[in-house]
């Protein structure tokens, strides 16, 4: 759209396949940057996505891609920006392109018969089509360029194993001619030298190729320069057949990071396919097949037995056993009719649905769960931080420390220049702080993945690490300990019978819209009771409802309203009181002057409430409960469950509280992301209660999505074994290149032990995260 190249009120956006890691898109930055004209850059890792202004007469669109495909990446057509993209992922300090489980395997690319590449971009979250010239050819410029300044950590396409793809192609090269090498040094030793130079040469031609590029980028230090400089040095002083073994476990260990980070992504990828590719229409009486992505806002639609709900809606006709567990994780069906939501990706189960779409594709529950992930990722750990300027400062040291290791024991102390020199080569290949810089965000790329499928949401590593070092849970009441919804609990009878005072009650509450009148319908509804309105009903202000059934007057209201109409003997009195103590909302029911009974009614406490404070007892953690309700009312319900309570507070009351519940422990605010919005943001984490569209997932930290209290004590679970899970990558980053850094350079271990160690290291850390893939949060032990 060159129409819009020089209006800087329309920033333009591309596609950019091939922009997996942070440093891409640094490169990137930095050669738009300087073309004139540009501003207002902004990159997202995650969704592979560029945006940028361009100021009239200056750059043109056309330039721009120009530029950034001479870096060797592929760009899809410019188009007017939607939205500016999320901030970009951190930098591994060494240059090495870590993939850091950004991509979360939410945009991939397959090809149609055409040759045309789907581009699943995060607009469409799984459905967006782009066939603007990123087929094969672009593809295979992507892979060529991308690796600068780092490695390549390619994307495996679906359906295609790792020995398809380029590095995986590369691995066999180099190991069948190792291995030929190997054959022929049984045979023919004097040539089979060559043929391990031969290997070495073009294993390593491809990686010395991108360490020069990163270099003439600015980023010397990289761990394609080191095994450059290594496999170099390593065929000048004749140890070509460890030169080509260093070259093979390389390339071997640049796979299995691949195959290992391919596995985060796939749990965030199979998110993105429970949304259908189509959707049934109906238009004028009969129904058509189209593109889930382009359904429309008020369109009706076809939900079969059977089907996935394609979009978020409001069923318009018939009644269905709805399956939300890909959405919530809830696996018992829920019965829905018309005027219930239902969100898209769940399943209906029973009988054919017709729904009218009330969310575009991309603002989906589904997608709405993959945007937080995606952004979530983004935000990186306090500890990852640290690590990330550890890194800076700690590569060019080893660097030093190599060169030190070369010159000075021959120049210094008559030492041998080969032997040096071969441990310092060696020291090189071990100091790369790969496994290091990768052990964190591998592990929250992992743990975020397993809370989204177990329904727990939380916004990155920042807030991983807050809730881990939860020492107080504050839980506003209604809503989240308690259902929301006051509910019939006891019905005391004076004179008639239990049915009779119900339908007296429901004679007069019959067509109101109040919380308590609705509680008493639904219970006559339940108790199957008829329900007749009164005649000349009418509410009085402040005090209750009033109306004739068959000629009886009736009264129903508070106790303190009623004991003006009619007399309260003491056994009516003391029943009022015992319910009013158990924090009840006391309804009395006066026919014809005369009390005939009580109807108790009370927002009862979520069936999981206790366990849930249980839980959080036995992590350590205290849990208390605050409320704007009554103290009476406050302290029944707070101490059926076990737990401390504020009672009486005011929203900036809230604030207060969790401000002084701070200053004695870290507090994480569980709300319902609405009315607690103030207290939720006090806290050091807020958690907001509800499923994915009712919940505001913007502003709180994090959400659960099944509605459980128990998922707090669940989500707590996961952040602390998260962080258990680094402690032991770092662990084992720090430990293994402590070890074999002064091995190397007391000459015990070689080029290859170096080599292996480097790799096994990252690959063990990855696959110690990806355990996290596996953890099941909702277990107490």
């Amino acid at each position: 759209m060159r129409e819009s190249d020089s209006d800087p009120a329309n920033p333009l956006s591309w596609q950019v396949t091939g922009m997996d890691c942070a440093s891409c898109a640094a490169k990137i930055r930095s050669a738009v940057e300087r073309l004139p004209g540009v501003s207002d850059v902004r990159l997202s890792v995650m969704s592979e996505t560029l945006s940028l202004s361009l100021a009239a007469g200056g750059t043109t669109a056309a330039e721009v891609e120009r530029r950034v495909a001479g870096l060797g990446y592929a760009l899809a057509p410019a188009k007017p920006a939607a939205a500016a993209p999320m901030p970009e992922s951190p930098s591994c300090g060494c240059g090495h392109d870590h993939d850091h489980g950004h991509e979360a395997g939410h945009r991939h690319a397959s090809q149609d018969g055409h040759g045309h590449a789907h581009d699943h971009s995060r607009e469409g979250h799984g459905q967006a089509h782009s066939h603007g010239g990123t087929g094969k050819k672009a593809d295979a410029k992507a892979d060529a360029g991308h690796g600068l300044p780092g490695h390549v950590h390619e994307t495996t396409p679906e359906g295609m194993s790792w020995y398809q793809t380029g590095k995986g192609r590369l691995v066999l090269l180099t190991g069948a001619l190792l291995a030929g090498a190997w054959l022929a040094s049984l045979a023919w030793p004097a040539g089979s030298y060559w043929l391990f130079v031969a290997a070495c040469l073009i294993g390593v031609v491809p990686v010395a190729r991108r360490a020069f590029a990163a270099a003439a980028a600015g980023v010397p230090f990289t761990i394609e320069m080191l095994m450059t400089i290594a496999a170099a040095g390593a065929l000048v002083i004749g140890a070509a057949e460890e030169a080509a073994l260093v070259v093979f476990l390389f390339a071997v260990g640049e796979v299995l990071e691949g195959v290992a980070a391919d596995r985060a992504r796939a749990s965030i990828r199979a998110l993105g396919d429970l949304v259908p590719k189509t959707a049934l229409v109906e238009e004028d009486g009969a129904t058509r097949q189209v593109d889930a992505a382009a359904l429309a806002i008020g369109q009706i639609v076809l939900i079969r037995p059977g089907d996935r709900v394609p979009a978020d809606g409001e069923i318009v006709s018939g009644i269905s056993g709805i399956d939300e567990s890909p959405v919530t994780g809830e696996s018992v069906p829920k019965t829905k009719g018309v005027g219930d939501p239902v969100f898209a990706g769940s399943v209906n189960r029973e009988a054919a649905l017709r729904a009218r779409v009330t969310r575009a594709a991309q603002d989906n529950t589904i997608a709405r769960i993959i945007r937080l992930v995606e952004e979530a990722q983004e935000a990186r750990a306090p500890t990852e931080r640290f690590i990330d300027r550890f890194s800076r400062v700690y590569m060019p040291a080893i660097v030093a420390l190599a060169v030190a290791v070369a010159l000075v024991p021959p120049l210094f102390f008559g030492g041998e220049w080969s032997v040096w020199i071969y441990r310092a080569l060696a020291l090189l290949l071990i100091g790369c702080p790969c496994a290091l810089v990768i052990s964190v965000p591998a592990a929250i790329a992992a743990s975020l993945s397993a809370g989204a499928r177990q329904g727990l949401l939380l916004k990155g590593g920042v807030v991983i690490e807050a809730a881990a070092k939860t020492g107080t849970v504050a839980f506003d009441k209604t809503g989240t300990l308690t259902e929301g919804t006051p509910r019939v609990t006891e019905v005391v009878a004076l004179g008639r019978s239990e049915r009779e005072v119900v339908e007296l009650a429901a004679a007069v509450e019959t067509g109101s819209s109040h919380p308590l009148a609705e509680a008493i319908l639904a219970r006559a509804e339940t108790d199957s009771i008829p329900m007749r309105p009164a005649s000349e009903a009418a509410a009085i202000a402040g005090q209750g409802v009033t109306g004739k059934l068959d000629g009886v007057a009736i009264f129903v209201g508070a106790p303190r309203h009623a004991m003006s109409r009619a007399a309260f003997d003491a056994t009516a009195k003391a029943a009022v009181e015992r319910l009013e103590t158990d924090g009840k909302t006391v309804a009395a029911v006066i026919a014809d002057g005369v009390l005939v009974g009580l109807i108790a009614l009370r927002d009862e406490p979520r069936a999981d409430a206790a366990a849930a404070v249980a839980e959080l007892k036995a992590l350590g953690v205290r849990s208390v409960m605050l409320t704007g309700d009554n103290a009476r009312t406050g302290a029944a319900i707070a101490g059926s469950l076990g737990m401390d309570h504020k009672a009486e507070l005011m929203p900036d009351d809230k604030v207060a509280a969790i401000r002084e519940l701070s200053a004695q422990a870290p507090v994480m605010m569980v709300g319902d992301g609405i009315n607690d919005a103030p207290a939720l943001a006090a806290a050091g984490i807020g958690v907001a209660m509800g499923s994915g569209t009712d919940v505001a997932l913007e502003t709180a930290d994090g959400a659960v999505l099944k509605s459980r209290v128990r998922d707090i004590a669940a989500m707590i679970r996961l952040a602390r074994a998260t962080m258990a899970n680094i402690r032991v990558n770092i662990a084992l980053a720090l430990g293994l290149k402590a070890v074999f850094l002064v091995t190397s350079v007391l000459g015990y271990t070689g080029l290859w032990v170096a080599i292996m160690a480097d790799t096994g290291a990252t690959v063990l850390v990855t696959a110690n995260a990806l355990r996290l893939l596996r953890f099941d949060a909702g277990k107490t032990s």
